[in-house]
């Protein structure tokens, strides 16, 4: 990631200035504000660990270990451990603690960012979202127990966690950068094409979900499947959507490594195409799991790797369309 910079307040539109600013107001949270990137980096990988952990719930029928919710038994926030126990509860309640971690780290981002009167507002509104997105969770969690792991809220549970890698990945980028416009590193097309990569991840995180929803692994052990849907028309749909967005990704690569010349900032286009890289890695490691895991009969680990990859594509495609542009 590029260096934190504090750009200096005196190239930001007076309207951005906190009110007290440079009459003496104290800043209660100064000494804390060499950790905002810290925390912000912890919230990305907690962001996607949840979806491992999540996962690990799907994979082992373990939606239902806990029997309510905010408790995980009646009258009692853990779980009851008797010689009857599984580890069902536990693995359940552990996804949960995790959220509750989460929703720590989300409460110091908000206080880091939103406070920080030296960046513009809509850098700071930007550290409301993981906590509001962690209680939101919580609230679909709650959902998803009452409603015995209904599969549309069971869906929307995966696609808000891949929502907040997205957002998360971009207030860590937001935080290094400055408060100016943003300018492109490249010309129209390259931002486009990058544009298009976006949006393309869209339909390649709905299909997977959607073929984890229509297969074995859909989280309940009393029926193959969840969705009403054919798992190799979903399987086939979400493969064609992987090798669209491999092919708009290597058309991007090949632009950025034609940009030549004083009229393009080296070092910018340099940070693009690293993190474009590191994305078409990313993306190869994903589709290897994958095509692995559907020739060896979906074997519960690999897809426990293949959801966490998915955190891990989210977060290097949002990284990769970020560095396709700058802020003053």
């Amino acid at each position: 990631m590029d260096p934190v910079t504090s750009p200096s307040p005196a190239v930001r539109p007076a309207s951005d200035a906190a009110p007290g600013t440079g009459s003496g107001r104290p800043d209660r949270l100064a000494r804390f504000r060499p950790w905002t990137r810290g925390v912000l980096l912890a919230n990305v990988i907690g962001q996607i660990l949840i979806i491992g952990t999540g996962g690990a719930v799907r994979l082992t029928d373990s939606g239902l270990g806990c029997s309510t919710w905010p408790n995980c038994e009646p009258g009692q926030f853990t779980p009851a451990f008797h010689t009857a126990s599984t580890i069902h509860p536990y693995i359940e309640f552990g996804n949960r603690t995790l959220a509750f971690v989460l929703g720590v780290v989300g409460l110091a981002v908000l206080l880091l960012v939103w406070t920080d009167r030296t960046r513009a507002r809509p850098y700071r509104a930007l550290g409301i979202v993981p906590l509001a997105g962690v209680v939101a969770q919580a609230v679909i969690g709650g959902v998803v127990v009452l409603l015995d792991l209904h599969p549309g809220w069971v869906s929307l549970h995966f696609g808000v966690s891949a929502a907040l890698v997205w957002v998360s990945a971009y207030l860590l980028r937001r935080h290094g950068e400055g408060d100016g416009p943003p300018s492109p590193v490249g010309p129209r097309t390259v931002t486009a094409v990058g544009a298009l990569l976006g949006l393309l991840l869209i339909p390649v995180v709905t299909l997977g979900v959607l073929v984890t929803g229509a297969g074995p692994h859909s989280g309940d052990t009393e029926v193959g499947y969840r969705l009403a849907l054919d798992p190799l028309t979903m399987t086939r749909a979400h493969s064609a959507s992987v090798w669209l967005f491999g092919l708009t990704l290597v058309t991007l690569l090949v632009l950025l490594h034609r940009l030549r010349g004083p009229r393009w900032d080296a070092s910018h286009v340099g940070t693009a195409r690293r993190a474009a890289w590191l994305l078409l890695g990313v993306t190869l490691a994903q589709g290897l799991i994958g095509y692995v895991q559907y020739f060896t009969g979906l074997p519960e680990i690999l897809v426990g790797l293949h959801l966490v990859g998915a955190g891990c594509l989210t977060w290097a495609t949002a990284n990769a369309v970020l560095r396709l542009r700058t802020r003053a």
